[in-house]
């Protein structure tokens, strides 16, 4: 769809775009250049591609004095070529008109001034879109989803069209723009391992479902497991027609299980057969999908960040991009998700309270007290208006949603929903990194229990590291500030960037790893880029 738009808005343009003719055969690129200058500086409106950049294309022809870098070379080509590979850049070629940049192409090569001027005007218009494309996504992040709590990035037209003016190949030159971390990098390389695999049309091993398959028994499926896992690399061994599910086997089926976010036992169940046989077609668009949000991030994440993927329920510690710490999170359920945003780790309290947000309060607190007025007397604290008040002295029936001044405070202690201690990273979302009491929820795979803040699977040792590392306090110490019961706020001396993202395609040192959309963020985004719903 978005091709036929391009397609009639260039035809409409040829009839609307008039440029000066002064010469009949050959373009000479001053004379191109004296063209293109006039039709920048007319007062018409001129098509849409071309209005749109209209001051950065001004600025770079009329006030930069810039010759014409389309017209008379094999830009045009390089580009082009670019375009038709868009998949690889883990954009749709669908989306660029490439067809009739393509007759642009031709007619600027035979025709006069006023073909290639028009041709150095459109090729000069759709560069800076593609390259916006890569920089800052084709889609802003809140028109996907409203719990994406990321403002749609910028890119300086002017400063695209004077790196490319630099470059002799305007292929190559798109490259400048695309996000440099690696995340997006590795990303990108297995995307073209993917889009091989189905451009070829190679056969992908389909693994039936069967009896559960432990190490040292013998299944017919076997041959076919082994040839799938050389593919996606967690098989290195030899190649083998034996039924054996032998020991090489089943660690690379563990290492297959690690980065599917699978129980890693090496079981050969119904997850890890499902997993399998997901097709590559399925895991090139999962990895197109996640290619857009990271072009949505900001370009430096800071050489110290922590980084918590919400689909694949890990905290990440990075200092020179290296992994300092990593861990298991409990993140928001599906009812009450946790957002995506980026923000900074400004101080950390041990022994917290925690404030009971309004919900809970009105909708599992209240009912209980309308039976008992000291249900939570023990280990609660009430204040109504702000001030503390006594939990007897209150006719809890005469209250609901909507009428509600109360707050309710929980004290510290082994009770406190809040576990030792509490990251704080100040925000309008209310989001927060914490202990917890409850640490059965870390036993599963999926792991979307919570009410929207981040519980941590290990938050005293990052306590132990951050603080010591920080602001050098020892083990000890911490131990004797929690064994007094009382809150106690550590401010860091520098704050931190956090942050919180929704990777279902990833890079870790596993090499690549893939989650389930569990939030169904992936089908949203695939709504928003090509129009329909993944299978």
């Amino acid at each position: 769809m978005m091709r036929k738009v391009w397609q009639r808005l260039l035809l409409a343009a040829a009839l609307v775009l008039s440029v000066p003719v002064l010469a009949e055969a050959a373009a000479p690129p001053a004379a191109v250049r004296s063209a293109v200058v006039s039709t920048l500086s007319s007062s018409d409106r001129l098509p849409l591609p071309i209005e749109k950049v209209r001051q950065a294309l001004a600025a770079f022809y009329i006030k930069n004095n810039a010759q014409p870098y389309w017209v008379g070379t094999n830009h045009m080509q390089q580009f082009l070529q670019r375009l038709q590979n868009a998949t690889l850049d883990g954009l749709d070629p669908n989306a660029y008109p490439i067809d009739s940049l393509r007759q642009l192409a031709a007619d600027a090569q035979s025709g006069g001034v006023a073909e290639g001027a028009k041709a150095e005007l459109y090729f000069s218009s759709f560069f800076i879109a593609y390259a916006a494309d890569l920089k800052i996504g084709r889609v802003a992040p809140q028109k996907v989803d409203p719990n994406l709590f990321r403002s749609r990035k910028t890119i300086d037209a002017l400063r695209v069209l004077s790196d490319m003016q630099k470059q002799p190949d305007a292929g190559k030159a798109l490259s400048l723009f695309e996000p440099r971390s690696n995340h997006y990098q590795t990303l990108k390389r297995m995307l073209r391992a993917y889009t091989r695999v189905i451009n070829e049309g190679l056969e992908w091993p389909v693994i039936g479902q069967g009896d559960s398959l432990k190490p040292g028994g013998n299944d017919p499926r076997v041959p076919k497991i082994r040839e799938l896992l050389t593919f996606t690399g967690d098989y290195e061994g030899p190649d083998s027609d034996s039924t054996k599910y032998d020991a090489q086997l089943f660690e690379a089926v563990k290492k297959f299980q690690v980065r599917h976010g699978l129980e890693a036992k090496g079981l050969l169940g119904k997850q890890t057969v499902t997993a399998m046989n997901i097709k590559p077609a399925e895991r090139q668009r999962q990895i197109i999908l996640n290619m857009e949000r990271w072009r949505w991030m900001p370009d430096d994440l800071g050489q110290e960040h922590f980084l918590v993927n919400i689909a694949g329920f890990e905290l990440e510690w990075v200092q020179g991009n290296v992994e300092r710490e990593r861990m298991g999170v409990v993140v928001g359920a599906v009812a009450t998700q946790t957002p995506e945003f980026s923000h900074e780790l400004e101080y950390v309290e041990l022994n917290p309270t925690w404030t009971v947000p309004y919900s809970i309060a009105t909708k599992e607190m209240l009912p209980k007290l309308r039976g008992n007025p000291y249900a939570y007397a023990e280990d609660f604290d009430v204040f109504v208006n702000g001030k503390l008040s006594d939990w007897g002295s209150i006719n809890w029936g005469g209250y609901g949603t909507g009428n509600f001044p109360f707050t309710f405070r929980q004290k510290p202690g082994p009770k406190n929903a809040l576990g030792k201690v509490k990251f704080m990273l100040p925000n309008p979302y209310n989001i927060y990194l914490h202990d917890t009491p409850a640490k059965d929820k870390f036993a599963n795979s999926t792991r979307a229990f919570s009410h929207g803040c981040i519980r941590l699977s290990r938050p005293t040792d990052l306590a132990y590291e951050l603080l010591g590392e920080k602001l050098g306090m020892s083990r000890s110490l911490i131990d004797s500030i929690w064994a007094t019961q009382k809150t106690q706020k550590i401010v860091l001396p520098k704050k931190i960037p956090i942050h919180i993202v929704y990777a279902t395609a990833f890079a870790s040192q596993q090499g690549i790893e893939f989650r389930t959309d569990v939030y169904g963020r992936d089908r949203k985004l695939e709504a928003a880029l090509f129009g329909r719903p993944a299978s």
